[in-house]
């Protein structure tokens, strides 16, 4: 029998990240590392901080301590309320990038799509993000390809999730491409939770934009 292996994901903390989010992450992949697998890889989740005073950021939580190793995927969840301030995502932008051009896939839900926006690696890609920050979104990185309709967006090695409960799905996708549809669906079904093919405009209200200097188109708008 060949060693078990183990495949890394990152999930970073900052300040007002959602924890629920972080910890229920961490549970479903340690529930897909319980369920029979026919593979010889298992999942190591570590949790990233960066110091108060500065410098590197440190594991803070790992569930299979080893030395060395590097994340295969890393994970932005989300925060409440506004979306973090450009100036403070900017400070997790080049590990972010460092971690993508070493061969990290990276992934983001809800509100957490704005960290990795400041790393410049989501221009030109489809993503999603709450629909709520539609217009947000589109000033503040104007290169994306939003795409808010969906809950769940795939563009080669970038995962974007849109609403704060889509860590679940954004979850569920990571053990598929990492341990395979088989051990997902099992998860799934351990955890009475839907697969991820939802969609997010069945949650959105019409919210037209109204910030675009037309008067006449405004005044039917308003209408």
């Amino acid at each position: 029998m060949q060693p078990q292996s183990y495949l890394e994901i990152g999930i970073l903390l900052y300040p007002g990240a959602q924890m629920a989010a972080v910890l229920g992450l961490t549970d479903l992949f340690q529930a897909a590392n319980g369920l029979e697998n026919t593979g010889q890889s298992k999942l190591r989740i570590s949790h990233w901080e960066f110091p108060a005073e500065g410098g590197a950021p440190l594991r803070v939580l790992d569930s299979t301590p080893l030395e060395g190793g590097e994340p295969v995927v890393i994970v932005v969840p989300p925060a409440f309320g506004n979306p973090i301030a450009q100036d403070v995502a900017r400070r997790y932008a080049a590990w972010l990038r460092e971690r993508h051009a070493g061969g990290a896939a990276l992934g983001s839900i809800c509100t957490g799509s704005f960290i990795l926006g400041e790393t410049g690696l989501l221009d030109g890609r489809r993503i999603t993000t709450h629909w709520t920050s539609d217009d947000h979104m589109r000033t503040r990185f104007p290169k994306v390809r939003l795409d808010v309709d969906q809950l769940i967006v795939e563009d080669g090695d970038i995962i974007t999730g849109g609403g704060a409960m889509s860590w679940i799905d954004v979850g569920l996708r990571i053990v598929d491409r990492l341990l395979g549809p088989s051990v997902m669906i099992k998860t799934a079904r351990s955890l009475l939770v839907d697969p991820p093919h939802r969609e997010q405009r069945y949650y959105s209200t019409f919210a037209p934009r109204l910030m675009h200097g037309d008067a006449a188109i405004l005044k039917v708008q308003h209408w």
